[in-house]
């Protein structure tokens, strides 16, 4: 190589190490799975790093609030990052919706669950031997409120309330079901699937109409206003690959 090359090159690897950035970013629980998957194509394909922080949407709210340093909030809501801009700590006008979540109802056991959630209804739970049903805190986490609306809708909830145990997010949630502490519970559909198909257990995708719908909003925080990453990276979730990325997670766009 001569020595122009040479110097072209380090030229070159100089300008795109000065150009990298790093982002931190706030991930509602639920889009853990997906998000890891986008950080490591949005770092190969830009260049810039992202480091992910997964949580409950309503933590995080009380977290920015206090002065953590987030530059970029992915939601499970679309009111979260409504009320950070509305309250001058969100950059106004970088909102946008990056996914429609889904909701299912989830056991370990491959036989415990109809696809249609009628083993929630009579007394099919004393028979069955369900004690606890899980799911997230419903004034943390926007997934909870919305199992509280489905199982209010089905009528169930005075019969099943004795048996609810709450997560602190939906990624808690998983957990308890996972590990049979709780022989059912209600969890994003992200969690149990990929590319259409349950990957375990046993599980009914619950109707959309059931619940508000999880509409799931980005938005750029203040303290990411000049960081080139946080800006690249709320461009990278609008791109095809991204989108193809969420998609194979049960999510709409």
């Amino acid at each position: 190589m001569t020595l122009r090359l040479m110097l072209a090159f380090a030229s070159a690897h100089f300008f795109a190490a000065a150009q990298a950035a790093e982002v931190t970013v706030a991930v509602a629980a639920n889009f853990t799975a997906p998000m890891q998957k986008i950080a490591q194509a949005f770092s190969q394909d830009t260049g810039h790093k992202a480091q992910l922080a997964f949580g409950a949407t309503g933590k995080f709210y009380a977290q920015i609030k206090n002065g953590a340093p987030f530059a970029v909030l992915l939601a499970a809501d679309d009111e979260t990052p409504a009320r950070l801009e509305n309250e001058g700590l969100a950059v106004a006008g970088t909102r946008f919706t990056y996914a429609m979540g889904r909701l299912a109802l989830w056991s370990k056991n491959p036989s415990l669950v109809d696809d249609q959630g009628e083993v929630l209804r009579g007394n099919r739970l004393e028979k069955l031997g369900i004690h606890k049903i899980a799911l997230a805190d419903p004034k943390l986490a926007p997934y909870g409120a919305a199992a509280m609306e489905v199982m209010t809708h089905l009528g169930v909830l005075p019969a099943v309330k004795s048996k609810l145990v709450q997560g602190e997010s939906i990624g808690q949630t998983y957990q308890f079901v996972s590990t049979e502490n709780a022989q059912l519970g209600f969890v994003a559909l992200s969690q149990i699937s990929l590319d259409g198909r349950i990957t375990q257990g046993s599980a009914w995708v619950v109707p959309q109409t059931m619940h508000t719908p999880l509409k799931q909003d980005a938005v750029l925080l203040n303290s990411g206003k000049d960081n080139a990453a946080a800006h690249a990276l709320l461009k990278y979730l609008q791109t095809d690959k991204a989108k193809t990325l969420i998609r194979q997670y049960g999510y709409a766009l």
